[in-house]
């Protein structure tokens, strides 16, 4: 018989411990949120995102949605999706340009777009919220760094170019899940085709800017597991904590995948 690895609680709780700072922010805001909702669940019809009700008083519910879920099993199933996501993008970028982009343009941009396409060309008012637009924006950048080097994957005969593997899941995800919004998800793919080739880049803050806040604050002394945008200074994880052993006399390794 075929042998399935075993859950291990001990390496869960070990990933839990590693995971950086921004995205502990936004896991602890995705499960608050949705603890909250049982005995408030009007803070889901407050922060979900509904077209119609869309004006200037309604702007947070673009930072709102994607942090916002129907229920525990679409909390659960996003969560575990966009967590390793935001988890390799914050390990690559930064605590604060993460913290930035998440809480701005990637729910404001995504969110907008789609409530425009809802409303003037699908003329339509579906409700939409949870962290698969952040999922699929995350994919579809991977996927562009994995296109560079791999274009293609061999269906049978066919050759698919790697690029559109988040699409095909979006098709897929689409008809095989109910209530999914197609749209929805192919605003956030969108944004991720976007910020992978580049062009949208000028929505991080100047890194001399991130560079004085981090020192201004001593972020990297205060705040654990903080992952400095000046990588190139200070390394992937900032600067480690440090002890009366001289540093010549025990081995180093690197953190971080």
């Amino acid at each position: 018989m075929p042998s399935f690895p075993q859950f291990n609680p001990a390496r869960l709780r070990s990933y839990i411990f590693r995971l950086p700072f921004a995205t502990r922010i936004l896991v602890v805001a995705i499960v608050g949120l949705w603890i909250a909702t049982v005995p408030f669940p009007w803070i889901r019809e407050f922060g979900r995102l509904e077209p119609a009700k869309m004006d200037l008083t309604q702007m947070h519910r673009l930072n709102l949605f994607p942090l916002l879920h129907l229920n525990f099993l679409h909390m659960i199933f996003n969560l575990l999706a966009v967590t390793p996501l935001i988890e390799r993008f914050e390990s690559e970028y930064g605590t604060l340009v993460t913290l930035a982009l998440f809480t701005g343009p990637f729910g404001t941009i995504p969110g907008g777009l789609y409530t425009l396409l809802e409303l003037y060309v699908v003329r339509s008012n579906t409700i939409v919220m949870g962290a698969s637009v952040w999922v699929f924006l995350l994919l579809s950048a991977e996927v562009m760094k994995t296109h560079k080097t791999n274009p293609n994957f061999n269906v049978g005969p066919y050759k698919i170019p790697t690029w559109t593997t988040p699409l095909i899941l979006i098709v897929v995800t689409s008809i095989l899940v109910p209530h999914v919004s197609l749209i929805g998800h192919l605003c956030g793919a969108g944004l991720g085709y976007l910020w992978a080739s580049g062009y949208i880049k000028f929505l991080v803050p100047p890194e001399k800017i991130l560079r004085w806040i981090e020192t201004k604050l001593n972020l990297l002394g205060r705040l654990p597991h903080y992952v400095s945008v000046d990588q190139k200074t200070y390394g992937r994880y900032g600067v480690l904590p440090t002890s009366s052993v001289p540093l010549g006399e025990v081995p180093g390794q690197r953190l971080g995948p």
